[in-house]
């Protein structure tokens, strides 16, 4: 999504990038330097050397942050520039956008991807305390310094109101999806992907993605047990921290898989594998997380199951547009009365996939990365 901004960015404007070195993906792995720098047009990416260890162990997790932030904060403060824009990766990344924006006399637009310490303390990775305490107030000074601050969704907005932020300062721009023209050929789909997640099973409900701690898993596998004797099937495509202990619990369920990423120029044969997908949002997290891969979904046509609270957007836009179907995340027999509900009803099931189509083109990607654009151009101004 980075990439997509900033692509955004550099068609009128020059951009530099300041990040760390990959370490989500072993293929993107980057011999270490000090610093490095990657021209590539309008943009200048400078990779700084921060350690570069796999993300599922939180420890180590936490020295890419923080190596990152030693090394990039110094360099930074060299970097000319009409504007500062953060994002939250690292978690504090806000708060040192701010730090340097105060420093440099620039303004400062904070684009808020999840809100922290909110997700830390809410999926049980940070315990209330002292530090989160800290963490919330740095986070609030830097939410008042920002000119603008940017979210994913009227549901994180809410949050950020409730923490005394003006609404005027706040702007909704979602990730959005790319929507094909008419005249777009519909891409060819890989049969064998298809053939991969679908399996056996008579109806496929798919999660694909990050399996962080944002979810309500337990529901969604109590909910699954419920389901084994009926040809459902819920599938898992993705990793994160939580897989392992995901697989573990589910290693007696007959009816749940997990498969690894498939690359991405088979995003749309995972997309069109499933006959609905699954977005889940424990409750406490709304507004915290906004997972963008409901666009995506959207423009699948594919119905959701909306395992979130009513609050998240989600579940809002879908019972007003009529494209995704509502389960407590607390409530797994819930859950599987969803899944029931469009697997025993395939005339509901295809109006819902006709919803999802028909309001994707709400969200095309261009439309929302011009949005930020002009944000970034008006703070500049300021």
């Amino acid at each position: 999504m980075a990439q997509t901004v900033v692509d955004a960015f550099a068609a009128t404007h020059d951009v530099t990038v300041l990040c760390g070195r990959p370490s989500y993906e072993p293929t993107e792995r980057r011999p270490w330097h000090l610093f490095q720098s990657e021209p590539s047009g309008r943009v200048r990416i400078l990779r700084v050397g921060s350690s570069d260890f796999p993300r599922a162990q939180m420890e180590k997790r936490i020295f890419n942050y923080l190596s990152y932030v030693a090394l990039a904060v110094p360099r930074a403060l060299f970097l000319p520039c009409d504007v500062i824009l953060a994002m939250t990766d690292p978690p504090f990344e806000g708060i040192v956008g701010a730090f340097l924006a105060l420093l440099k006399d620039k303004p400062f637009v904070y684009n808020i991807r999840d809100m922290y310490p909110d997700m830390a303390v809410g999926g049980s990775i940070v315990q209330p305390g002292l530090l989160s305490r800290i963490w919330e107030r740095l986070h609030r000074w830097a939410l008042r310094r920002a000119t603008r601050v940017v979210v994913l969704g009227e549901d994180m907005r809410n949050r950020i109101i409730a923490k005394g932020v003006p609404p005027g300062n706040i702007s909704v721009a979602r990730d959005g999806a790319e929507i094909p023209s008419g005249s777009t050929p519909a891409p060819s789909l890989d049969s064998e992907v298809i053939k991969t997640i679908r399996g056996n099973f008579q109806f496929v409900l798919l999660h694909a993605g990050n399996l962080g701690f944002y979810g309500a898993w337990d529901t969604l596998l109590v909910g699954a047990r419920e389901l084994s004797a009926e040809g459902i099937g819920l599938v898992f495509v993705g990793d994160g921290a939580q897989r392992e202990h995901l697989q573990t619990a589910a290693k007696d369920i007959p009816n749940v898989r997990f498969l690894p990423f498939f690359p991405s120029s088979k995003i749309c044969s995972v997309l069109a594998a499933a006959d609905a997908h699954l977005i889940t949002v424990k409750r406490g997290l709304e507004g915290v997380v906004v997972p963008s891969k409901m666009y995506g979904i959207l423009a699948a046509g594919k119905p959701i199951v909306a395992v979130a609270p009513r609050e998240c957007d989600v579940v809002s836009l879908g019972e007003q547009k009529g494209f995704s179907i509502y389960a407590d995340p607390d409530d797994p027999a819930a859950f599987a009365n969803s899944v029931r509900q469009i697997a025993r009803n395939p005339e509901l099931l295809r109006q819902m996939g006709i919803a999802a189509s028909a309001v994707a083109p709400e969200y095309e990607r261009s439309k929302e990365l011009a949005k930020l654009v002009t944000i970034l151009e008006e703070a500049a101004q300021s």
